[in-house]
């Protein structure tokens, strides 16, 4: 798993859907504030894993640590 490598949460465009609590199975979020993304344990994060970025459709995660150029493809602004 990663140190350096976690989800980044922008809340003022995120929507709550809790596509990103449902698609992790590393225990990142918080699923006691489903569908609100809140992430708990970055260190679960697995390194240059984009699922739940590719997953939110408001565009809303990034990655601390990415230097991978990948872009959220769903970004709203």
């Amino acid at each position: 798993m990663a140190k350096q490598w976690y989800p980044v949460i922008d809340y003022d465009s995120c929507i709550s859907c809790g596509s990103c609590t449902e698609k992790c199975s590393h225990d990142v979020y918080d699923t006691q504030k489903a569908p609100s993304a809140h992430v708990i344990y970055p260190d679960g994060c697995v390194d240059q894993c984009h699922g739940c970025g590719n997953l939110c459709p408001s565009g809303s995660i990034t990655y601390s640590g990415d230097d991978t150029g990948w872009l959220p493809p769903n970004r709203l602004n």
